[in-house]
């Protein structure tokens, strides 16, 4: 438990290190750069550590695809009930996927492990893993979408080097590909960057965010959604798979983790109102502060 407090405790430091930074120095900070460099170079880093430092089990199959399911059947609800809810096209890619894109890694990992003990582990891992396509394909077509027509947007997920670094690193993986210490060493400091630079460019942005320009409208549903339907649906979901009580219980918490900071990466790389999306990660931060205890109490029902 006290690993799980000194991780919070380092996420938010870093997102205030970016708060302070962008109070201090304004105009001389450009948060397109950061996120450019983030996105293009070091999430390159984080994907290959991420995904060789430990072999991909295919016995583990049952929880990623359950997972890309239960995000399937949501994604269809929302973008249907959301295309009637907001005629702003920026409005509407934002409801309609940010509450999907959680932090299934910086924090879904480490909270899983304090829940279910290090046999959780395993599991969080290749769930993370799928959550990462589900950003780098669902999210980068809708948050394209918001700026872009369809054909550019899915030429926009084609373009990003994440993707393809993810499909080389699961296939060097799957032929049991082992990195020396010298490579791991250089992935994981470039890992490391992009997971400060991510929390850093969240504080940069949350500095520009006006509580009194919030969309109420949009952080309703994103808010609602995110917590009520969604958890409700993968309950109902759960409940009736035969499926191993601990791993239920792993699918549930994973699904209802605070939304990302990849949501304001992707936003700000294309221009889909970063900052709305900056105020939507936070509202559903300090939210997720009391809704794990009753997340705990549910996943007691498995």
């Amino acid at each position: 438990m006290t690993h799980i407090i000194y991780s919070i405790l380092s996420i938010y430091i870093f997102i205030v290190m970016g708060y302070l930074s962008k109070m201090f120095f304004k105009e001389q900070i450009d948060e397109k750069t950061i996120t450019l460099l983030n996105v293009y170079f070091l999430q390159v880093f984080l994907t290959f550590w991420g995904l060789l430092i430990r072999p991909v089990d295919i016995s583990l199959l049952a929880a990623p695809a359950v997972y890309i399911g239960i995000v399937g059947v949501s994604l269809f609800v929302t973008a249907l009930v959301a295309r009637h809810l907001f005629s702003d096209k920026k409005k509407y890619s934002i409801a309609t996927v940010a509450a999907l894109i959680g932090n299934t890694g910086n924090l879904g990992i480490p909270l899983n492990i304090a829940i279910f003990g290090e046999d959780s582990i395993p599991y969080t891992t290749i769930i993370n893993l799928m959550n990462v396509f589900v950003v780098y394909t669902i999210g980068v077509f809708y948050y394209s979408r918001g700026t872009f027509d369809t054909k550019t947007s899915l030429k926009n997920i084609l373009k990003l080097p994440i993707l393809w670094a993810a499909f080389l690193a699961l296939g060097l993986s799957y032929y049991n590909y082992k990195p020396d210490k010298v490579i791991l060493d250089t992935l994981m400091m470039g890992a490391y960057a992009s997971m400060t630079m991510q929390l850093f460019l969240f504080g940069i942005y949350l500095y520009g965010t006006s509580i009194k320009k919030i969309d109420l409208k949009l952080l309703s549903w994103v808010m609602l959604f995110k917590f009520l339907f969604l958890p409700s649906l993968a309950f109902g979901i759960l409940l009736f798979l035969p499926l191993d009580s601990m791993l239920k219980g792993i699918l549930f918490m994973e699904l209802i983790m605070p939304l990302a900071v990849a949501n304001v990466n992707l936003a700000s790389l294309y221009d889909c109102r970063p900052k709305e999306v900056t105020a939507l990660v936070f509202f559903s931060s300090v939210l997720f502060l009391g809704i794990v205890f009753v997340a705990v109490g549910v996943v007691e029902k498995f």
